[in-house]
């Protein structure tokens, strides 16, 4: 078999747990050929001829049979996959927000150069969930798309639920284990899961989502009081993105907390662990249950996307043609809880039904009914007074 070089940019968490893999594997002939950084200053477990600061001496190495970018700015990584496939390099990426912006770009790009670009590391790590929508799912009638899609952020809420540990300190655990980002903003605010529901949009149901046009919110509001009334009620708090079909061929797509309870599949999804929920006509329902967050997880990930293309494997996008009536909307409304601070916060929230309000020294909340284009329009208001909403099933 002949021996595979890889070109790797980047070599944090991921990197380096794919670079250790690759010397485990034996399916797979693959050797790193170079590695791109960008601070040669830097520490690292390697000798510095392993290392350049150079694209150019990847992108434009002879040597080098596929690109693997794992580097966390999207601007510069949607550089080095452009001029990769420019120059007939097959690429793999696991950079979900560089994706979620340019997918109709890049589609066209692999057209152009007959190259191909994987990406199964950038949605729930070890989960092979692109390569099962592309593949085992390309015939069947999909409904729905769900799931917890943010190992970091549910690797917190275990931690203040089953522990009872602050915000704080689950976060900073989180990131010393390589969960979470130095700035992990995108995955507090619920922004990470939305790039890899947008993505899962092209290949679930065939359709190229704006992700400034989908409604997300994560946990930056989540208050001990938000704990203690989920635990008064049998529930957990899950961040959950959902997406499904409605019957008037439009597809509904959002990423809210979600009270959860003990009958739901995601009740007992803890820790850094992804699950993603199928629902189809033909198949029924599944569930793909795996590790989201971490170096060695999202390396194998890579890793199966490395193997796939030593056989000449491309997405085929089968779903764009087979959906062309499919449409994005927001035309829902949803059964949320709200923990708001005075009655004012209600003349800027319209809820369309009310079922329960409870006002207490320190404590307000409201269930009802809402309508999803005005949770859009109220974001800002919610996050700027510190409120929370959670979607209840």
């Amino acid at each position: 078999m002949k021996q595979t070089k890889i070109g790797l940019f980047g070599f944090g968490n991921v990197g380096q747990g794919l670079y250790n893999i690759l010397h485990e594997t034996r399916g797979i002939k693959g050797e790193v050929e170079k590695i791109g950084i960008k601070n040669p200053e830097k520490k690292r477990s390697l000798l510095q001829k392993w290392f350049t600061t150079k694209p150019v001496d990847l992108i434009q190495n002879e040597n080098v049979d596929i690109v693997v970018e794992l580097i966390n700015d999207e601007n510069e990584a949607f550089s080095i996959v452009k001029e990769s496939l420019e120059n007939n390099k097959n690429v793999v990426t696991a950079n979900k927000k560089m994706l979620a912006y340019r997918l109709k770009e890049l589609i066209e790009l692999q057209k152009k150069h007959q190259t191909s670009l994987l990406y199964e590391a950038s949605v729930c790590g070890s989960i092979p969930i692109i390569r099962n929508l592309e593949e085992y799912y390309d015939n069947d009638l999909l409904h729905s798309i769900s799931g917890i899609f943010s190992g970091s952020v549910n690797y917190i809420l275990s931690k203040m639920f089953n522990e009872k540990s602050t915000f704080e300190i689950a976060l900073q655990r989180a990131q010393e284990l390589g969960f979470s980002e130095e700035n992990p903003e995108d995955d507090i605010n619920g922004t990470d899961s939305l790039h890899k529901l947008v993505i899962l949009a092209l290949h679930g149901f065939g359709l190229l989502v704006n992700p400034n046009d989908v409604f997300h919110f994560g946990i930056s509001t989540l208050h001990k009081k938000d704990i203690k009334f989920a635990v008064e009620k049998s529930k957990k708090i899950k961040l959950v993105s959902r997406m499904f079909r409605t019957l008037d061929n439009k597809v509904i797509m959002y990423v809210m907390p979600s009270l959860v309870n003990q009958s739901n599949a995601l009740y007992s999804v803890e820790n850094e662990y992804n699950a993603v929920i199928i629902g189809a006509s033909f198949s029924n329902q599944q569930i793909l249950l795996g590790k989201g967050s971490g170096g060695n997880p999202t390396a194998s990930a890579v890793l199966s996307d490395i193997n796939a293309l030593t056989y000449s494997y491309k997405y085929e996008y089968k779903k764009m043609n087979q959906n062309s009536d499919l449409s994005y909307s927001s035309d829902i409304t949803l059964t949320i809880y709200l923990r708001f601070n005075s009655k004012s916060d209600l003349q800027h929230i319209k809820f369309e039904q009310i079922y329960e309000k409870y006002y207490s020294a320190g404590f307000n909340y409201i269930i009802g009914k809402i309508h999803l284009d005005e949770l859009i329009s109220s974001k800002d208001y919610l996050l700027e007074n510190n409120l929370f909403i959670a979607e209840i099933n």
